[in-house]
């Protein structure tokens, strides 16, 4: 099952890569990048709304929306704007390899940083001569990709 969930991962990471350059083309045609990150996220809320209906329909379950703090809903979002907004800007400046390479590396060095933090109710995991290495040839091959 993990060669599963592992190529579920590289799609998400393909979708990603395919987000980029779209919203970027749609913030040139809207004339804003800000215009264009509402819309992404306008179209993305519908979908997954009318998902969330028809799952929790299908399941006859109820959504625990008194749950989770406030502040969970509200960063969750900002923060899901600011990456897609970040994407569509720096997509047609790095071009679409070296935009998805500096993220994934950004997004690597979070999470190191969480797993050994243990944030969010994650496991400790100590960082580990392999992982530091790891994360440093990430970095430097986006640096690669960006230059040549």
């Amino acid at each position: 099952m993990t060669a599963f969930w592992s190529a579920l991962g590289i799609v998400a990471g393909m979708l990603i890569a395919l987000q980029g350059p779209i919203n970027a083309q749609l913030a040139r045609g809207l004339g804003m990048p800000v215009a264009a990150a509402a819309a992404s996220f306008l179209a993305g809320t519908v979908v997954l709304g009318v998902i969330t209906l028809v799952v929790t329909q299908a399941q006859g379950a109820a959504i625990n929306w008194h749950v989770p703090p406030l502040w969970m809903f509200v960063a969750g979002g900002c923060l899901g704007a600011a990456f897609v907004t970040c994407a569509l800007v720096l997509t047609p400046k790095l071009g679409a390899a070296a935009t998805m390479a500096f993220i994934v590396s950004g997004q690597l060095l979070a999470g190191l940083l969480l797993d050994r933090l243990g944030y969010f109710d994650l496991a400790v995991r100590e960082l580990t001569l392999g992982r530091i290495a790891g994360a440093c040839l990430l970095v430097v091959g986006a640096l690669l990709i960006s230059v040549t």
